[in-house]
């Protein structure tokens, strides 16, 4: 998988004497000739910004879309899900570290073309840019993205959030939904001490340019045991969503396994998420879910006025459909926030590269 990229020119930045200025992200990277921006991923040559990474292919899978998780968002289908190596974040817990904390630039060539190609060909809905950081390989996923609306494929981001409002707009014609990504439920001191980043106050903008710009958005919360799970920083983030998003945005609880740099700690105790809901339900929050957790009653989404099932899930597959073709409950008539409807027909998990 391993090959010289000479690299593409990037997009979003500036020339500063023999420096330049990259603005994709909040990092805001000041970056020196022959030298990288903190993602590892984009380099200064001769005062102009490359991206290394574009068409670098490090996984390409068929997954159902409950696994980014979005489960408001075409519920049912399969997106095609792709990614590189690099991150803007230095996640001491992350599971895909193996991707987003490589320094060497691997990935096999593939262009936008051939990507939604494949996507059509085994049988996906849309395209996902996850798996590490997607604000990274940003050139790429905006081309790629551009041709798949032009073929009906939905686009969709996983991201932590920290790309700039410039760069949200830019792609927001062709961005359908994104999962924007909390760990620590926001906390800064956990985000220095367990994330290298600074300030995570960043993040709350891009979720108001999301919704400006109207892309779906769904928002999750890794819960990390005794560093990560305070009830207060969840309260806070929830009352946040509720009064900037609406209470109609879908909230993930995610379920913390040992992993990375931490695997001294134990998973999160299930007692711990289902507590986190219960406030995150208090302070309004409509669509409240536990993740990792297959079969707990809180992967399933209930009415918001009368809690009527909705729809039955177990872990990433739906196993009962209980809404009305116009997306209200079949029981008080509710207006159930989902896009796009039921698919009811997923192509089998695959995976390309």
């Amino acid at each position: 998988m391993r090959s010289e990229n000479k690299g593409k020119i990037a997009m979003f930045w500036k020339r500063m004497d023999s420096v330049v200025k990259c603005s994709l992200c909040y990092r805001m990277c000041t970056i020196k000739e022959g030298k990288r921006g903190f993602c590892g991923v984009r380099i200064n040559r001769n005062g102009t910004l490359y991206s290394l990474v574009y068409g670098k292919i490090t996984a390409a899978n068929i997954d159902p879309i409950e696994k980014k998780p979005l489960f408001h968002f075409h519920p049912g289908s399969s997106t095609f899900s792709i990614s590189t190596v690099g991150c803007n974040f230095r996640c001491q817990f992350c599971c895909n570290w193996v991707l987003s904390q490589e320094t060497e630039i691997i990935g096999r060539e593939v262009s936008p073309e051939t990507i939604v190609e494949w996507a059509l060909k085994y049988g996906a809905n849309g395209i996902s840019y996850t798996y590490n950081e997607p604000t990274v390989f940003y050139e790429f996923a905006y081309d790629t993205a551009k041709i798949a609306h032009s073929k009906n494929l939905y686009n969709t981001f996983v991201t932590n959030g920290y790309l700039t409002p410039e760069a949200i707009r830019e792609i927001a014609p062709y961005l359908d939904a994104a999962t924007v990504d909390f760990k620590g439920s926001g906390d800064a001191e956990f985000y220095r001490k367990f994330m290298s980043v600074p300030d995570p106050s960043p993040i709350y903008e891009s979720l108001l340019e999301l919704k400006r710009n109207k892309i779906f958005t769904e928002v999750t919360n890794l819960v990390v045991p005794q560093v990560g799970d305070d009830p207060d920083n969840l309260r806070k983030l929830a009352r946040w969503i509720v009064e900037n998003l609406g209470p109609e945005t879908p909230f993930h609880l995610i379920r913390f396994y040992p992993e990375y740099k931490m695997l001294d700690f134990n998973p999160t105790p299930i007692s711990t998420l289902e507590k986190l809901a219960s406030i995150a339900k208090s302070e309004g929050l409509q669509y409240v879910y536990i993740g990792n957790v297959p079969g707990h009653e809180l992967e399933n989404t209930y009415c918001p006025s009368c809690g009527e099932l909705l729809i039955a899930r177990y872990g990433f597959t739906i196993h009962k459909w209980n809404v009305k073709d116009d997306n209200r409950c079949p029981k008080c008539g509710e207006k159930i926030n989902i896009i796009g409807g039921y698919s009811g027909a997923r192509t089998s998990w695959l995976s390309i590269i």
